[in-house]
């Protein structure tokens, strides 16, 4: 089992999405920021880590919103969500990867294609659940 932290970055009523770039599973997917936990650390501290590696932003807080498990055939991984309302700087893809802020409030699941199946997942319980502040 890999344990991730997943984060669901909020601005007002969007959300982050990034593209995953090549050289990893699932190249071209569109997926929420975040990645494994390293040892001894917690869901926090591996998010903001992760966060300020791939995206050159310092969060300021999270707060824990779910944990969903998913089977890839790479990999089964958990995925501990967080949000994030507060941080520094601007938001980039420090890895080359593409970016794409998403409305809350839109129909349509995502103005991206294609997504990786948990970020279905997690988009449609945004979708029932509004995390907005």
């Amino acid at each position: 089992m890999t344990e991730v932290a997943v984060g669901i970055i909020l601005d007002q009523e969007q959300f982050l999405l990034a593209r995953r770039p090549d050289g990893k599973p699932y190249a071209g997917y569109w997926e929420f920021p975040g990645g494994k936990l390293e040892a001894s650390e917690t869901v926090h501290q591996a998010l903001a880590r992760e966060l300020h590696e791939e995206l050159g932003i310092q969060i300021h807080d999270s707060e824990p919103w779910g944990v969903i498990e998913h089977d890839y055939p790479h990999a089964y991984v958990r995925l501990h969500l967080y949000l994030v309302r507060s941080w520094d700087g601007i938001a980039k893809g420090l890895e080359g990867q593409e970016l794409s802020w998403q409305s809350l409030l839109s129909e349509a699941r995502s103005s991206v294609e294609p997504l990786l199946p948990a970020t279905i997942t997690i988009i449609e319980m945004m979708r029932q659940k509004r995390p907005i502040a």
